[in-house]
């Protein structure tokens, strides 16, 4: 086996994957799959802007699983990358100069290991998108397959969009026939002989954590920054008291700091109203100027969507609350506003009983739900038609979805351009020898009945 190692530097969080392959097997699909992964304790690499070493020192843990997980003799052939997403774009926004002092201090401790590391980088959103586009489909063997004899096969499926929704930003990726009208938002790539047009755009800002950030700045603005504030996303009986910096602290609410003081307290009383919780969350998008003849929101082009779609990251979390925890279905967008809605409504003693292991993050299920509805609906235009032809899915195959395995296969170069379709693998042979054993072992079979049932009949004359 062959094994490479991708770390996914998120805004939040930053995980480990280990994958493995044949390696007797040139250029195979399909056969790429996660030998394991680890989570990083801590914040995200970007969160240690003000100590950069210890954003190094936090990925030991799970490196010193890779010296485990991958066998000793493999270390030094084992390609190692690091890729970071949002947050380490933003921190990049803010001050260049301490983005790269955090990437170097990371890349000095990856560098510390005997893995044949092979860079750390930011990536650019579209990269992001396109990635986890690639993984999606690579997985679920959309692109090419091997036939029952080894030889390859293009199958006749289209392949699916990908929408990843992380931490400080999200993703919208999907092949288009429509004429692509901002060449910002088009890729064209030719993998395995098929060429692909791709439309893709990644909102900065509107990840997850950065959401919830602006959702609190636009209330805190509407009330003045009073001392006691109502917030009608949090459920009733939750109270918390917030310092200002905590909202104010990312570029992403840069523009409305107030001139208070950063270390002035806020404390915020939930009050649980769906309708309330909607028109604030409905601020956080622009739908009204488009310089385009169609757009999604803040005047960014997208086609029609169309064909069939993997959802994952935060959209799988928030859609599997929504089914495992309130037990709710989702399958047309009113599911997904009415389970928004309900979750609303429901009180923290509720939620706390419900889910008492997702405590940190249960007070703001209520708004994440109702930006997912809004964000797919009123922002990507997904109807009543369409919207059923999402699945939401943390993993294809076992193996997770998301940017890094498609990061490692084009950088590995393990997606051909050129369709292989000249030879046919060593499965082949064994095919071949499989096949000549079966007809031998038939004949045989055959041969003996028939002597059989001869010596019988002559038995009896």
């Amino acid at each position: 086996l062959q094994y490479g190692i991708v770390l996914d530097a998120g805004s939040s969080h930053t995980a480990m994957f280990i994958y493995k392959w044949p390696a007797d097997k040139e250029n195979d699909t399909g056969v790429v799959s996660e030998h394991s992964m680890c989570d990083v304790e801590g914040p995200g690499i970007s969160s240690y802007s003000s100590n950069p070493p210890a954003a190094g020192r936090s990925l030991e843990h799970c490196l010193n699983q890779a010296l485990r997980d991958v066998p000793k003799e493999k270390h030094t052939g084992t390609p190692l990358y690091l890729g970071a997403t949002a947050g380490m774009r933003l921190l990049n926004i803010a001050d260049p100069q301490l983005s790269d002092t955090v990437l170097r201090a990371v890349a000095a401790t990856l560098k510390s290991y005997p893995f044949d590391f092979r860079g750390a980088k930011i990536l650019s959103g579209e990269e992001e998108g396109v990635f986890g586009w690639i993984t999606a489909n690579y997985l679920l063997e959309n692109f090419i397959k091997r036939g029952w004899l080894g030889e390859w096969i293009q199958p006749q499926k289209k392949t699916l969009g990908a929408m990843d929704f992380g931490g400080a930003s999200t993703q919208i990726t999907f092949e288009t026939r429509d004429t692509i009208e901002n060449p910002r938002n088009e890729v064209m790539l030719k993998l395995y002989g098929q060429a692909y047009k791709v439309y893709t755009h990644s909102f900065l800002c509107y990840g997850r954590d950065q959401v919830l950030k602006r959702l609190l700045s636009k209330l805190l603005q509407a009330e003045s920054y009073q001392g006691t504030v109502s917030h009608p996303c949090w459920p009733t009986g939750y109270n918390k008291s917030l310092l200002l910096s905590s909202t104010y602290d990312s570029p992403c609410t840069q523009k409305e700091r107030p001139s208070l003081a950063l270390n002035t307290t806020v404390t915020l009383v939930g009050t649980g109203n769906g309708n309330l919780c909607t028109q604030l969350v409905s601020k956080l998008f622009d739908f009204k100027n488009c310089p385009f003849s169609r757009c999604s929101f803040d005047g960014v082009f997208q086609p029609e969507v169309s064909g069939n779609f993997i959802a994952f990251s935060a959209f799988f979390y928030t859609v599997d609350f929504i089914q495992t925890v309130m037990g709710r279905r989702v399958h047309l967008p009113s599911d997904l506003k009415d389970a928004a809605d309900t979750i609303c409504a429901t009180s923290w003693s509720e939620l706390l009983q419900k889910a008492p292991k997702l405590e940190k993050r249960l007070p703001d299920y209520c708004a994440v739900s109702t930006f997912v509805y809004l964000l797919t609906t009123k922002g990507y235009s997904f109807n009543d038609h369409s919207f059923p032809n999402i699945a939401f899915q943390k993993k294809a195959g076992g193996t997770s979805i998301g940017w890094a395995l498609g990061y490692m296969l084009n950088l590995t170069n393990m997606i051909p351009a050129e369709k292989p379709s000249s030879h046919k693998s060593m499965l082949y042979n064994y095919w071949v020898i499989l096949i000549l054993l079966f007809v031998v072992t038939t004949l045989t079979s055959l041969v003996t009945a028939i002597c059989l049932l001869r010596h019988s009949k002559s038995s009896i004359i």
